[in-house]
């Protein structure tokens, strides 16, 4: 038998082990990512200070957001345009009515959309909550912000307790306003 030959079964093992492995290592990454929440995206803002703004609302009223120093805030980032907006819209609204008595502000700042398409959006879903406008995006390159919803909870002392990209759901959003009050 030839060196040729005897080398060739020795090449497609360590051709076929390398494949092995390369397979089980994008099976783990795989099972790793499935055990993530993917509205979880860990942020270098988490615990750190919310970054500062001032902006006006839709109705003309300016929102300073060191004035709420001392109360815990839920920042949402949305669009009329945005459907998943669309689905959370009624969630925040009741949220908002729920922890009100627990002097938790909410505060929705407007997202590439226009002062009139926001203003549809706002009475159709009975928002309560200011929402601010954002002309130059500056308030959502300041949060990192690169797809909506997304949203932040401040808690009192004005640092980031976690950040929410996609739609929230009712158990989240509860147990990440609970977080922001401790």
């Amino acid at each position: 038998m030839s060196a040729a030959a005897t080398r060739r079964p020795s090449l497609r093992l360590l051709i076929s082990l390398v494949a092995g492995l390369v397979l089980v290592g994008l099976i783990s990454l795989v099972a790793v990512g499935f055990t993530r929440d993917p509205g979880r995206i860990e942020s270098p803002l988490i615990g750190r200070a919310a970054p500062g703004f001032r902006l006006d609302s839709l109705d003309g009223t300016t929102i300073d957001l060191a004035a709420l120093r001392g109360r815990p805030v839920v920042l949402n980032f949305w669009a009329s345009w945005c459907i998943p907006c669309r689905d959370e819209a009624p969630l925040l609204r009741a949220a908002q009515e729920r922890y009100a008595p627990r002097n938790v502000r909410f505060l929705g700042i407007v997202y590439q959309d226009s002062a009139a398409s926001a203003q549809a959006f706002v009475v159709r879903y009975g928002i309560a909550y200011p929402s601010l406008l954002d002309p130059d995006g500056r308030t959502a390159l300041d949060y990192g912000v690169y797809g909506i919803p997304e949203t932040y909870f401040i808690a009192a002392d004005g640092t980031i307790r976690a950040k929410q990209i996609g739609p929230l759901d009712a158990t989240s959003l509860d147990r990440q306003i609970e977080q922001a009050l401790e």
